[in-house]
């Protein structure tokens, strides 16, 4: 840009810090182009700040393909003026799911891990939830538009059970579902400072972590 502009080095840098400008950084964003995004966006807050009464209100998703991988060094610890520190290369022993629906009043978490990610694991999910919840609860479950919810399958498990109510986020508006900031954390603590020599350490970890 100096050289562009014919302004010395020193002059350019004075006027990136002048205004504030970092041109090294660049940050992505998204629209919704879903025509209903206002609606779903007020139906899903107003569950969270105003739930109905005697009713459960679930954030559920899964975090899939997640990988167990073993640093090829062990991994330093932190020490003064020095971060935590782990080898650049690693292993691979595999992949999970991680399935959670996270209670949005009380903060607990009903999760389970699958080795594969299909509408079987989905199915066996939802059991899990249905059977971890006390009777004489309506359930509000807040989900992203990923296909497996949707099967004909599913549909038919929430027709079975009427008690279940549904609220899809936006299209491109999964940040709205409260389980993917419990997702956020699992990963930075579990998978990016981790280091797992086979997936059933990786899947307790990340159990134990919720």
């Amino acid at each position: 840009m100096a050289r562009h502009t014919g302004l010395s080095q020193t002059a350019v840098v004075r006027i990136w810090r002048a205004f504030g400008l970092q041109p090294h950084r660049v940050e992505n964003f998204k629209f919704s182009t879903d025509p209903q995004l206002v609606e779903k966006v007020r139906d899903i807050v107003g569950l969270y700040l105003n739930p109905p009464e005697r009713a459960i209100v679930l954030c559920v998703d899964e975090k899939s393909q997640v990988q167990a991988l073993n640093r090829t060094q062990p991994i330093l610890p932190l020490a003064p003026g020095v971060p935590a520190r782990q080898s650049h290369d690693y292993e691979r022993h595999g992949v999970t799911s991680l399935f959670a629906a996270l209670d949005v009043a009380t903060g607990i978490t009903i999760a389970s891990c699958y080795r594969w990610h299909r509408h079987q694991a989905f199915l066996r999910f939802l059991n899990d939830i249905d059977t971890n919840l006390p009777a004489g609860f309506d359930v509000h479950l807040v989900m992203d538009n990923y296909g497996t919810h949707k099967v004909t399958k599913v549909q038919a498990w929430l027709a079975r059970h009427p008690r279940y109510h549904v609220h899809f986020t936006p299209t491109s508006g999964s940040w709205l579902n409260l389980v993917e900031r419990l997702f956020a954390e699992v990963t930075e603590r579990c998978v990016r400072r981790g280091s797992h020599t086979a997936i059933r350490a990786l899947e307790t970890a990340m159990l134990e972590d919720l």
